[in-house]
Protein backbone atom coordinates (compact mmCIF):
# COMPACT_ATOMS: atom_id res chain seq x y z
CA UNK A 1 0.00 0.00 0.00
CA UNK A 2 1.48 3.45 -1.28
CA UNK A 3 1.97 6.52 1.55
CA UNK A 4 -0.60 8.20 -0.69
CA UNK A 5 -3.56 5.71 -0.07
CA UNK A 6 -2.58 5.26 3.72
CA UNK A 7 -2.72 9.54 3.69
CA UNK A 8 -5.90 9.22 2.12
CA UNK A 9 -7.41 6.59 4.58
CA UNK A 10 -6.05 8.90 7.21
CA UNK A 11 -8.34 11.36 5.94
CA UNK A 12 -11.49 9.13 6.11
CA UNK A 13 -13.45 8.99 9.29
CA UNK A 14 -12.71 4.78 9.29
CA UNK A 15 -9.07 4.89 8.47
CA UNK A 16 -5.68 6.42 9.78
CA UNK A 17 -2.20 5.41 9.21
CA UNK A 18 -2.01 1.81 10.50
CA UNK A 19 -5.38 0.77 9.88
CA UNK A 20 -8.86 1.12 8.69
CA UNK A 21 -12.89 -0.08 9.81
CA UNK A 22 -14.97 -1.31 6.66
CA UNK A 23 -18.51 -0.71 5.78
CA UNK A 24 -19.47 -3.87 7.76
CA UNK A 25 -17.47 -3.18 11.15
CA UNK A 26 -14.66 -5.19 9.93
CA UNK A 27 -11.17 -3.58 11.21
CA UNK A 28 -8.10 -4.16 9.66
CA UNK A 29 -4.62 -2.99 10.59
CA UNK A 30 -1.58 -2.72 8.25
CA UNK A 31 1.43 -4.74 8.24
CA UNK A 32 4.62 -5.25 5.65
CA UNK A 33 2.81 -8.16 4.01
CA UNK A 34 -0.62 -6.20 3.29
CA UNK A 35 -4.05 -6.02 5.58
CA UNK A 36 -5.22 -8.32 8.34
CA UNK A 37 -8.65 -8.11 10.02
CA UNK A 38 -8.52 -7.62 13.60
CA UNK A 39 -12.28 -7.77 14.85
CA UNK A 40 -15.19 -6.02 14.33
CA UNK A 41 -16.58 -3.12 16.25
CA UNK A 42 -20.85 -2.81 15.52
CA UNK A 43 -21.55 -0.72 18.62
CA UNK A 44 -20.00 2.42 17.64
CA UNK A 45 -18.67 4.75 15.10
CA UNK A 46 -15.57 4.15 12.69
CA UNK A 47 -13.77 6.36 14.67
CA UNK A 48 -14.53 4.74 18.05
CA UNK A 49 -13.54 1.22 16.69
CA UNK A 50 -10.09 2.56 15.75
CA UNK A 51 -9.63 4.20 18.83
CA UNK A 52 -10.18 0.77 20.52
CA UNK A 53 -8.23 -1.36 18.79
CA UNK A 54 -5.50 1.42 18.84
CA UNK A 55 -5.48 1.45 22.67
CA UNK A 56 -5.39 -1.91 22.56
CA UNK A 57 -1.86 -1.58 20.74
CA UNK A 58 -0.90 1.21 23.27
CA UNK A 59 -1.13 -1.59 25.92
CA UNK A 60 1.33 -4.07 23.74
CA UNK A 61 3.58 -0.86 23.32
CA UNK A 62 3.78 0.31 27.05
CA UNK A 63 4.52 -4.11 27.80
CA UNK A 64 7.57 -3.69 25.03
CA UNK A 65 8.41 -0.74 27.02
CA UNK A 66 8.42 -2.05 30.47
CA UNK A 67 9.94 -5.27 29.10
CA UNK A 68 13.23 -2.98 27.30
CA UNK A 69 13.36 -1.05 30.59
CA UNK A 70 13.51 -4.17 32.35
CA UNK A 71 16.50 -5.56 29.82
CA UNK A 72 17.99 -2.65 30.23
CA UNK A 73 18.07 -2.76 34.06
CA UNK A 74 19.61 -6.34 33.91
CA UNK A 75 16.65 -7.18 36.87
CA UNK A 76 15.37 -9.98 34.26
CA UNK A 77 17.81 -13.31 34.06
CA UNK A 78 18.64 -14.01 30.79
CA UNK A 79 16.89 -17.00 30.46
CA UNK A 80 13.48 -15.11 31.60
CA UNK A 81 14.36 -11.91 29.35
CA UNK A 82 14.35 -14.30 26.43
CA UNK A 83 11.22 -15.95 27.36
CA UNK A 84 9.18 -12.81 27.88
CA UNK A 85 10.65 -11.58 24.63
CA UNK A 86 9.61 -14.32 22.49
CA UNK A 87 6.19 -14.65 24.59
CA UNK A 88 5.36 -10.80 23.54
CA UNK A 89 6.62 -10.98 19.92
CA UNK A 90 4.52 -13.66 19.51
CA UNK A 91 1.34 -11.52 20.63
CA UNK A 92 2.63 -8.27 19.02
CA UNK A 93 2.86 -10.35 15.76
CA UNK A 94 -0.69 -11.61 16.10
CA UNK A 95 -2.40 -8.81 18.06
CA UNK A 96 -6.00 -7.77 17.52
CA UNK A 97 -4.53 -4.06 17.62
CA UNK A 98 -3.96 -1.02 15.34
CA UNK A 99 -0.60 0.81 15.14
CA UNK A 100 2.27 0.41 14.20
CA UNK A 101 3.17 -3.43 14.71
CA UNK A 102 6.28 -4.16 12.27
CA UNK A 103 8.26 -1.52 14.88
CA UNK A 104 6.98 -3.05 17.64
CA UNK A 105 8.10 -6.22 16.70
CA UNK A 106 11.61 -4.61 15.49
CA UNK A 107 12.17 -3.17 19.24
CA UNK A 108 11.51 -6.82 20.69
CA UNK A 109 13.70 -8.40 18.08
CA UNK A 110 16.57 -5.38 19.14
CA UNK A 111 16.63 -7.04 22.51
CA UNK A 112 17.76 -9.93 21.70
CA UNK A 113 21.53 -9.37 21.28
CA UNK A 114 21.35 -7.25 24.50
CA UNK A 115 19.99 -10.49 25.86
CA UNK A 116 23.04 -12.57 24.69
CA UNK A 117 25.33 -10.24 25.70
CA UNK A 118 24.11 -10.10 28.95
CA UNK A 119 23.73 -14.18 29.13
CA UNK A 120 27.82 -13.98 27.54
CA UNK A 121 28.48 -11.56 30.67
CA UNK A 122 26.34 -13.92 33.28
CA UNK A 123 28.31 -16.77 32.24
CA UNK A 124 31.49 -15.58 32.65
CA UNK A 125 30.23 -13.61 35.98
CA UNK A 126 29.35 -17.34 37.21
CA UNK A 127 32.54 -18.86 36.13
CA UNK A 128 34.69 -16.22 37.87
CA UNK A 129 32.46 -17.17 40.88
CA UNK A 130 32.73 -20.74 40.73
CA UNK A 131 36.43 -20.46 40.25
CA UNK A 132 36.54 -18.35 43.06
CA UNK A 133 34.16 -20.28 45.09
CA UNK A 134 36.40 -23.46 43.87
CA UNK A 135 39.67 -22.02 45.53
CA UNK A 136 37.85 -21.20 48.83
CA UNK A 137 36.99 -24.63 48.93
CA UNK A 138 40.28 -25.93 48.32
CA UNK A 139 41.42 -23.45 50.89
CA UNK A 140 38.52 -25.27 53.11
CA UNK A 141 39.80 -28.38 52.43
CA UNK A 142 43.37 -27.81 53.03
CA UNK A 143 42.67 -26.07 56.38
CA UNK A 144 40.65 -29.22 57.45
CA UNK A 145 43.09 -31.77 56.35
CA UNK A 146 45.87 -29.65 58.43
CA UNK A 147 43.68 -29.88 61.67
CA UNK A 148 42.95 -33.36 60.85
CA UNK A 149 46.64 -34.18 60.51
CA UNK A 150 47.25 -32.25 64.21
CA UNK A 151 46.11 -32.00 68.01
CA UNK A 152 44.79 -28.62 68.17
CA UNK A 153 42.10 -30.28 70.17
CA UNK A 154 40.52 -27.30 72.25
CA UNK A 155 40.22 -25.02 69.10
CA UNK A 156 40.30 -27.49 66.17
CA UNK A 157 36.54 -28.45 66.44
CA UNK A 158 35.32 -24.53 66.83
CA UNK A 159 37.40 -24.11 63.73
CA UNK A 160 35.89 -26.90 62.01
CA UNK A 161 32.75 -26.03 62.67
CA UNK A 162 33.46 -22.55 61.08
CA UNK A 163 34.62 -24.06 58.26
CA UNK A 164 32.04 -25.98 58.21
CA UNK A 165 29.50 -22.53 57.86
CA UNK A 166 31.52 -20.79 55.44
CA UNK A 167 31.33 -24.00 53.18
CA UNK A 168 27.42 -23.62 53.22
CA UNK A 169 27.55 -20.40 52.27
CA UNK A 170 29.51 -21.00 49.13
CA UNK A 171 27.58 -21.58 45.62
CA UNK A 172 27.89 -25.37 44.50
CA UNK A 173 30.42 -25.86 41.54
CA UNK A 174 30.23 -28.61 39.03
CA UNK A 175 28.79 -31.45 40.83
CA UNK A 176 32.11 -34.08 40.29
CA UNK A 177 34.62 -31.16 41.21
CA UNK A 178 31.80 -30.19 44.13
CA UNK A 179 31.62 -34.02 45.44
CA UNK A 180 35.22 -34.38 45.12
CA UNK A 181 36.31 -31.71 47.26
CA UNK A 182 33.07 -32.35 49.82
CA UNK A 183 34.73 -36.05 50.39
CA UNK A 184 38.20 -34.50 50.80
CA UNK A 185 36.35 -31.77 53.56
CA UNK A 186 34.10 -34.39 55.02
CA UNK A 187 37.01 -37.46 55.42
CA UNK A 188 38.95 -34.46 57.41
CA UNK A 189 36.24 -33.55 59.52
CA UNK A 190 35.63 -37.39 60.47
CA UNK A 191 39.65 -38.13 60.86
CA UNK A 192 39.57 -35.29 63.18
CA UNK A 193 36.58 -36.52 65.36
CA UNK A 194 37.68 -39.85 65.82
CA UNK A 195 41.82 -38.97 66.73
CA UNK A 196 39.62 -36.07 69.11
CA UNK A 197 37.64 -38.66 70.39
CA UNK A 198 40.81 -41.25 70.94
CA UNK A 199 42.69 -38.33 72.76
CA UNK A 200 40.16 -37.44 75.13
CA UNK A 201 39.31 -41.07 75.78
CA UNK A 202 43.40 -41.82 76.51
CA UNK A 203 43.20 -38.84 78.53
CA UNK A 204 40.10 -39.61 80.51
CA UNK A 205 42.28 -42.77 81.24
CA UNK A 206 45.44 -41.02 82.40
CA UNK A 207 43.43 -38.79 84.77
CA UNK A 208 41.89 -41.63 85.94
CA UNK A 209 44.71 -43.44 86.66
CA UNK A 210 46.33 -40.28 88.04
CA UNK A 211 43.61 -40.05 90.49
CA UNK A 212 43.59 -43.48 91.72
CA UNK A 213 47.81 -42.62 92.84
CA UNK A 214 47.06 -39.09 94.20
CA UNK A 215 44.06 -40.61 96.32
CA UNK A 216 46.97 -43.02 97.98
CA UNK A 217 49.68 -40.18 97.91
CA UNK A 218 47.21 -38.27 100.04
CA UNK A 219 45.96 -40.53 102.51
CA UNK A 220 49.64 -41.60 103.11
CA UNK A 221 50.45 -37.98 103.47
CA UNK A 222 47.56 -37.76 106.11
CA UNK A 223 49.12 -41.01 108.24
CA UNK A 224 52.94 -39.18 107.85
CA UNK A 225 51.29 -35.91 108.99
CA UNK A 226 51.54 -36.90 112.88
CA UNK A 227 55.17 -38.15 112.69
CA UNK A 228 57.90 -36.86 114.58
CA UNK A 229 60.80 -39.27 112.73
CA UNK A 230 61.61 -35.24 110.85
CA UNK A 231 64.59 -36.49 108.62
CA UNK A 232 62.83 -39.83 107.54
CA UNK A 233 59.50 -38.02 107.55
CA UNK A 234 60.46 -35.29 105.58
CA UNK A 235 62.47 -37.43 102.91
CA UNK A 236 59.06 -39.20 102.31
CA UNK A 237 57.53 -36.07 101.74
CA UNK A 238 59.85 -35.07 99.42
CA UNK A 239 59.33 -38.69 97.40
CA UNK A 240 55.48 -38.81 97.49
CA UNK A 241 55.59 -34.88 96.20
CA UNK A 242 58.02 -36.55 92.88
CA UNK A 243 55.38 -39.14 92.70
CA UNK A 244 52.15 -36.85 93.02
CA UNK A 245 53.89 -34.42 90.18
CA UNK A 246 54.85 -37.60 88.03
CA UNK A 247 51.36 -39.06 88.15
CA UNK A 248 49.92 -35.95 86.14
CA UNK A 249 46.39 -34.26 86.70
CA UNK A 250 43.45 -36.06 87.67
CA UNK A 251 40.44 -35.55 86.86
CA UNK A 252 39.66 -31.86 87.47
CA UNK A 253 36.83 -32.15 89.82
CA UNK A 254 39.06 -34.28 92.21
CA UNK A 255 42.16 -33.55 91.90
CA UNK A 256 42.32 -29.64 93.99
CA UNK A 257 40.29 -31.28 96.25
CA UNK A 258 43.20 -34.41 96.66
CA UNK A 259 45.70 -31.95 96.42
CA UNK A 260 44.32 -29.80 99.18
CA UNK A 261 44.73 -33.18 101.49
CA UNK A 262 47.98 -33.51 99.85
CA UNK A 263 49.40 -30.49 100.56
CA UNK A 264 47.40 -29.79 104.35
CA UNK A 265 48.84 -32.97 105.64
CA UNK A 266 52.34 -31.46 104.35
CA UNK A 267 52.10 -28.32 106.57
CA UNK A 268 51.22 -30.03 109.26
CA UNK A 269 54.11 -31.85 109.55
CA UNK A 270 56.20 -29.83 108.63
CA UNK A 271 54.58 -27.02 111.20
CA UNK A 272 54.75 -29.37 113.78
CA UNK A 273 58.68 -29.82 112.82
CA UNK A 274 59.38 -26.48 112.58
CA UNK A 275 57.71 -25.56 116.35
CA UNK A 276 59.71 -28.75 117.31
CA UNK A 277 62.73 -27.28 115.71
CA UNK A 278 62.31 -23.71 117.17
CA UNK A 279 61.84 -24.80 120.80
CA UNK A 280 65.22 -26.87 120.54
CA UNK A 281 66.72 -23.71 119.03
CA UNK A 282 65.62 -21.89 121.78
CA UNK A 283 66.99 -24.47 123.98
CA UNK A 284 70.49 -24.72 121.97
CA UNK A 285 70.75 -20.79 122.30
CA UNK A 286 72.95 -21.11 125.77
CA UNK A 287 75.13 -23.55 123.94
CA UNK A 288 75.83 -21.25 121.61
CA UNK A 289 77.20 -18.49 123.75
CA UNK A 290 79.16 -21.12 125.39
CA UNK A 291 80.29 -21.94 121.71
CA UNK A 292 80.89 -18.33 121.19
CA UNK A 293 83.41 -18.13 123.94
CA UNK A 294 85.36 -20.88 123.61
CA UNK A 295 85.74 -19.43 119.68
CA UNK A 296 87.41 -16.30 121.64
CA UNK A 297 89.56 -18.66 123.00
CA UNK A 298 90.64 -21.08 119.78
CA UNK A 299 90.82 -17.96 117.31
CA UNK A 300 93.39 -15.88 120.09
CA UNK A 301 95.79 -18.85 119.14
CA UNK A 302 96.21 -17.85 115.85
CA UNK A 303 98.87 -17.27 114.32
CA UNK A 304 100.54 -20.00 115.97
CA UNK A 305 103.95 -19.51 117.24
CA UNK A 306 104.44 -22.63 119.56
CA UNK A 307 103.07 -25.76 117.73
CA UNK A 308 102.86 -28.01 120.86
CA UNK A 309 101.22 -25.69 122.83
CA UNK A 310 98.75 -24.36 120.16
CA UNK A 311 97.92 -28.35 119.57
CA UNK A 312 97.34 -29.00 123.34
CA UNK A 313 94.98 -26.34 123.40
CA UNK A 314 93.29 -26.29 120.61
CA UNK A 315 92.28 -30.12 122.31
CA UNK A 316 91.04 -29.04 125.11
CA UNK A 317 88.99 -26.74 123.69
CA UNK A 318 87.73 -29.01 120.97
CA UNK A 319 87.09 -31.40 123.70
CA UNK A 320 84.89 -28.38 125.46
CA UNK A 321 83.69 -27.51 122.37
CA UNK A 322 81.76 -31.20 121.78
CA UNK A 323 80.76 -31.04 125.41
CA UNK A 324 78.48 -27.71 124.67
CA UNK A 325 75.98 -29.75 122.91
CA UNK A 326 74.09 -28.40 119.77
CA UNK A 327 73.52 -25.02 118.70
CA UNK A 328 70.71 -23.27 117.27
CA UNK A 329 70.86 -24.17 113.60
CA UNK A 330 70.84 -20.89 111.93
CA UNK A 331 74.39 -20.47 113.62
CA UNK A 332 75.61 -23.69 113.11
CA UNK A 333 77.15 -22.84 110.17
CA UNK A 334 78.97 -19.86 111.22
CA UNK A 335 80.42 -21.19 114.52
CA UNK A 336 81.64 -24.64 112.66
CA UNK A 337 83.49 -22.73 110.50
CA UNK A 338 85.30 -20.10 112.46
CA UNK A 339 86.32 -23.57 114.53
CA UNK A 340 87.68 -25.03 111.22
CA UNK A 341 89.53 -22.20 110.25
CA UNK A 342 91.83 -22.42 113.43
CA UNK A 343 92.01 -26.29 113.38
CA UNK A 344 93.28 -25.49 109.75
CA UNK A 345 95.81 -22.96 110.83
CA UNK A 346 97.52 -25.25 113.50
CA UNK A 347 97.54 -28.05 110.79
CA UNK A 348 99.31 -25.71 108.06
CA UNK A 349 102.31 -24.97 110.29
CA UNK A 350 102.19 -28.37 111.55
CA UNK A 351 102.68 -29.72 108.17
CA UNK A 352 105.34 -26.93 107.21
CA UNK A 353 106.91 -28.16 110.19
CA UNK A 354 106.88 -32.38 109.33
CA UNK A 355 107.95 -31.02 105.16
CA UNK A 356 111.03 -29.16 106.41
CA UNK A 357 111.98 -32.45 108.55
CA UNK A 358 111.05 -35.10 106.81
CA UNK A 359 113.89 -37.30 106.82
CA UNK A 360 113.47 -38.63 103.28
CA UNK A 361 113.89 -35.26 101.88
CA UNK A 362 116.92 -34.73 104.17
CA UNK A 363 118.30 -37.36 102.92
CA UNK A 364 117.55 -36.34 99.35
CA UNK A 365 119.06 -32.83 99.85
CA UNK A 366 122.48 -34.82 101.34
CA UNK A 367 123.05 -36.99 98.33
CA UNK A 368 122.45 -34.09 96.03
CA UNK A 369 125.42 -32.12 98.07
CA UNK A 370 127.77 -35.17 97.37
CA UNK A 371 126.82 -35.02 93.97
CA UNK A 372 127.12 -31.63 93.30
CA UNK A 373 130.82 -31.43 95.00
CA UNK A 374 131.56 -34.60 93.35
CA UNK A 375 130.58 -32.93 89.65
CA UNK A 376 132.31 -30.11 91.07
CA UNK A 377 135.69 -31.25 91.75
CA UNK A 378 135.89 -33.19 88.27
CA UNK A 379 134.99 -30.25 86.60
CA UNK A 380 137.68 -27.94 88.33
CA UNK A 381 140.61 -30.90 87.65
CA UNK A 382 138.99 -30.58 83.82
CA UNK A 383 139.92 -26.64 84.14
CA UNK A 384 143.02 -27.30 85.18
CA UNK A 385 143.98 -29.01 82.69
CA UNK A 386 142.80 -27.18 79.85
CA UNK A 387 144.60 -23.87 81.34
CA UNK A 388 148.04 -25.55 81.93
CA UNK A 389 147.18 -26.36 78.15
CA UNK A 390 146.47 -22.63 76.99
CA UNK A 391 143.52 -23.70 75.40
CA UNK A 392 141.67 -20.33 76.36
CA UNK A 393 138.05 -21.33 74.61
CA UNK A 394 137.86 -24.45 76.82
CA UNK A 395 138.49 -22.65 79.58
CA UNK A 396 136.13 -20.26 79.58
CA UNK A 397 133.68 -22.72 78.72
CA UNK A 398 134.56 -25.13 81.64
CA UNK A 399 134.60 -21.86 84.21
CA UNK A 400 131.33 -21.13 83.27
CA UNK A 401 130.10 -24.37 83.91
CA UNK A 402 131.80 -24.72 87.41
CA UNK A 403 130.25 -21.42 88.36
CA UNK A 404 126.77 -22.73 87.91
CA UNK A 405 127.40 -25.65 89.33
CA UNK A 406 128.71 -23.74 92.23
CA UNK A 407 125.46 -22.08 92.40
CA UNK A 408 123.66 -24.95 92.59
CA UNK A 409 125.63 -26.53 95.31
CA UNK A 410 124.95 -23.57 97.67
CA UNK A 411 121.08 -24.04 97.28
CA UNK A 412 121.55 -27.05 97.93
CA UNK A 413 123.60 -27.08 100.77
CA UNK A 414 121.24 -24.38 102.21
CA UNK A 415 118.25 -27.08 101.83
CA UNK A 416 120.13 -29.73 103.82
CA UNK A 417 120.70 -27.05 106.12
CA UNK A 418 116.60 -26.37 106.69
CA UNK A 419 115.81 -30.54 106.67
CA UNK A 420 118.77 -30.46 109.06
Amino acid sequence: MSADQQSDDASTPGGNAWGRVAEDGTVYVRTADGERSVGSYEAGTPAEALEFFTKRFDELEGKVHLLEQRVASGRLAPEEAGSSIKSLREQVVDAHAVGDLVSLAARLDALAPVVAAQRAARKEERAQKSAEAKAQKEQLVAEAERLAAGTDWRNGANRLRDLLSTWKELPRLDRATDDALWRRFSTARTTYTRHRKAHFAEEHERRDAARVIKERLATEAEALSSSTEWGPTAGRYRDLMREWKAAGPAPREVDDQLWQRFRGAQDTFFGARDAANAALDEEFSANAEVKDAILVEAEALVPVTDLEAAKKAFRDLADRWDAAGKVPRDRMKELEGRMRKVEQAIRAVEDEQWSRSDPEKSARADDMVSKLEAGIAETQARLDKAQAAGDDRRVKDLESELANKQAFLDMARKAAADFG
